[in-house]
């Protein structure tokens, strides 16, 4: 992350924030997701779907 505080405005506080939620949804391991990401889970999820509803 690029800054942690304190912040100057309302801009850095919006950007640091939003690197920490591209962080936590495509980068962090969650042991209760076999230690996949979330989107990397959800992912897998729409491809089992998609895989279900062809058959």
């Amino acid at each position: 992350m690029e800054h942690h505080g304190p912040w100057q405005d309302a801009d850095q506080v919006e950007r640091t924030v939003m690197q920490w939620v591209g962080w936590y949804n495509t980068k962090r391991l969650h042991s209760a997701l076999n230690y996949l990401p979330p989107e990397e889970l959800e992912a897998q999820h729409h491809r089992s779907q998609a895989t279900t509803n062809a058959i």
